[in-house]
């Protein structure tokens, strides 16, 4: 009797610990100490493909020490953040059953064991921060000196130098991590406003390292992302190898849906003169630009022969819609919601927003548009 009751204990603890083991086997723990920081909360963010989700607070006890356990789900690994008040302290890439140690101080310096692609990760920042503060460096001290000085020029070499450097390192690490969840990040990179990988070209890295990681990792959200930019970068590269084999014209055209789903070409605007305005209705600057230059001119000139094709460069049709009929927008109002992925932006060559173009007789004029008294001195003179 004494036999059975040992093995229905046995049997009942392994099928404990089994059944722990399962539950630990879907999660991922963060075990960490944040020195100088007792009883201080750590907010626990992940990185939700462009943006950030907080997922929760943990607090830490008198020695700082800390812990937390997340679900991950099997083949889809997860970018998560630690954060001490407004300071990152430290850059986790998760894997369903990892085990992670982390310590770290108040301003963001930390170690990490238990996790290889966290590791990965952690240096993939701190050279891409290391590049970005010498960039910064050479930026300022060339800011300060005459544009005409020898310095000035061996300057901008030196920037030139640091930047194609740096390309290459990054390029050496995506093709060399292929299968690496850590090449996501560094494909996306950005040096202020600048891309790191902005040539055209590189549209063939990001589907090559997709094409990788979609063997690993099939339903990764992160993934699935970076096909879509893979995909992007690929249209605006082949629409720019047709414009370079294509005959010249006065300007390119373009055909979008208005505020009513009606299809309307530029081409096909009877007008003395258009003005075409690309736009971001998200901005409130340039919506107020609607009101305060744009109407007063259209107003003025519109039986004078004028007309504007507003393109918005957005991806929320609805919400360009209704800015479209709250603001009583009279003229010409497309969008075709691929926002910057619209082939108006390759076609424009759109580095910011808003951008204005004078159309005149079929021929896109040379006045440069910088403001709104340049506009109103386009206009007047062409319908005079």
């Amino acid at each position: 009797m004494k036999s059975l009751f040992r093995y229905f204990l046995y049997a009942v603890c392994y099928g404990a610990m089994a059944a722990l083991l399962v539950s630990c086997a879907g999660k991922a723990t963060v075990k960490g100490v944040l020195d100088g920081a007792p009883e201080a909360d750590v907010v626990v963010k992940l990185l939700n493909v462009n943006q950030f989700q907080v997922l929760d607070t943990v607090k830490t006890d008198a020695s700082g020490s800390f812990s937390y356990k997340m679900a991950v789900e099997k083949g889809q690994p997860e970018f998560v953040y630690l954060f001490y008040k407004d300071t990152r302290i430290a850059s986790l890439l998760l894997k369903r059953g990892d085990a992670v140690t982390v310590e770290a101080d108040t301003l963001g310096q930390y170690s990490i064991t238990g996790s290889e692609e966290s590791e990965k990760l952690r240096q993939v920042e701190k050279n891409l921060e290391d590049f970005t503060r010498a960039f910064a460096d050479i930026s300022t001290s060339l800011a300060r000196i005459s544009p005409e000085s020898p310095l000035a020029d061996s300057l901008r070499k030196d920037l030139g130098k640091l930047y194609v450097e740096y390309y290459r390192g990054r390029l050496r690490y995506v093709m060399t991590n292929p299968y690496s969840m850590t090449s996501v990040p560094v494909l996306f990179q950005t040096v202020g406003n600048m891309p790191v990988f902005g040539q055209q070209t590189d549209a063939i890295h990001f589907s090559s390292i997709c094409d990788s990681l979609a063997k690993v990792y099939p339903d990764s959200r992160y993934v699935k992302a970076l096909r879509q930019e893979a995909d992007r970068r690929f249209k605006a590269m082949e629409l720019a190898a047709k414009l370079q084999k294509a005959e010249e014209v006065d300007y390119l055209d373009i055909e979008m849906p208005d505020v009513n789903g009606v299809k309307k070409k530029l081409s096909e605007v009877d007008a003395k003169v258009v003005v075409l305005h690309f736009w971001a209705p998200s901005q409130p600057v340039q919506k107020m630009y609607n009101i305060e230059v744009l109407k007063p001119l259209y107003e003025k000139y519109s039986d004078k022969g004028l007309e504007i094709y507003q393109v918005a460069i957005d991806t929320d049709k609805a919400g360009w819609a209704r800015i479209v009929k709250e603001q009583n927008l009279d003229w010409i109002n497309v969008c075709d919601g691929l926002g910057e992925a619209s082939p108006a932006v390759v076609s424009y060559n759109l580095s910011v927003l808003p951008a204005t173009f004078i159309l005149s007789g079929g021929t896109l004029q040379k006045d440069r548009i910088s403001d709104d008294s340049s506009l109103r001195a386009a206009v007047s003179r062409l319908l005079k």
